[in-house]
């Protein structure tokens, strides 16, 4: 199986993008298929061009996210791996109870 790697456009290539859909008129749909992208991130361009925060547009999100979230996130991640060694241990511990009998 072939690994795909994200492809990362620059604001020189979103712009003119954009434009086929405000200024030319043209569905994103069509847009998206002539310039060999994906609809969801033309769509996505779109409403940052909109905002008039183009430039700031990444892969995931549209807003940045504020110190909160961070922490959030950080936090989940951190409870998922904790969650999992849990149950590795919980599994040790049984797998050496029987041996010990």
């Amino acid at each position: 199986m072939k690994a795909t790697t994200r492809q990362k456009f620059t604001t020189e290539f979103r712009e003119p993008a954009v434009k086929l859909i405000t200024e030319q008129g043209l569905k994103i749909s069509e847009a998206a298929r002539r310039l060999d992208i994906s609809d969801k991130s033309l769509s996505r361009w779109v409403i940052a061009a909109k905002k008039g925060q183009l430039d700031k547009v990444d892969s995931k999100r549209l807003v940045p996210v504020s110190a909160l979230e961070a922490e959030v996130s950080k936090l989940r991640k951190e409870n998922a791996v904790l969650r999992e060694e849990r149950e590795i241990l919980k599994k040790a511990t049984a797998f050496f109870a029987k041996e010990s009998r």
